[in-house]
């Protein structure tokens, strides 16, 4: 998953990071590389704060995938805010210029997910056939979040310890 979104920021790049005459070609992939660990650093926030609905919200499309929609979404306004102040930081590139990257790629990136995860199915579908459920969001986002459990419940490389997740949140486990 980590592979699928390094690509999907890299092709959502082209015209605002590459094509940039504001980011200097040196800088071009250290900005991919940087948009990239923002979206993941988010999502794993997201998820070790315990935000379930609200990544299921997010992904199962109820925000609407339109860049202004997607823009709105508070995960997604976290996520682009750090992004910013990350590529500021990192390569001293005004608010103003490291926004509009952000804002051209970001949406771009995080609509192609939803749309690869609304793929699988409907929001809510409920564990049979093939349909976008939590158990779907956390083994395709397993690479992504690292840790978890296979189907045996044997510690597995790539996934999420849903249940381990959830018994340190509500007391258990």
């Amino acid at each position: 998953m980590l592979e699928q979104l390094f690509d999907l920021v890299q092709q959502n790049s082209q015209q605002s990071v590459i094509n940039n005459p504001d980011v200097p070609n040196e800088h071009n992939q250290e900005v991919i590389n940087t948009l990239t660990s923002s979206i993941t650093g988010g999502l794993q926030e997201q998820v070790q704060s315990g935000n379930i609905s609200g990544l299921l919200g997010l992904f199962g499309g109820e925000s609407g995938t339109s860049a202004a929609s997607l823009l709105n979404n508070p995960i997604v306004a976290s996520i682009a805010t750090n992004a910013v102040g990350a590529i500021v930081q990192k390569f001293g590139l005004n608010s103003q210029v490291a926004g509009n990257i952000v804002n051209s790629v970001l949406p771009g990136v995080l609509g192609a997910v939803i749309g690869q995860f609304n793929g699988q199915g409907g929001a809510g579908s409920a564990g049979a056939g093939n349909g976008f459920d939590l158990g779907s969001l956390i083994q395709m986002g397993g690479g992504l979040f690292g840790g978890g459990n296979d189907q045996q419940g044997k510690s597995a490389p790539g996934g999420i310890d849903l249940g381990g997740m959830l018994g340190g949140l509500f007391g258990g486990k």
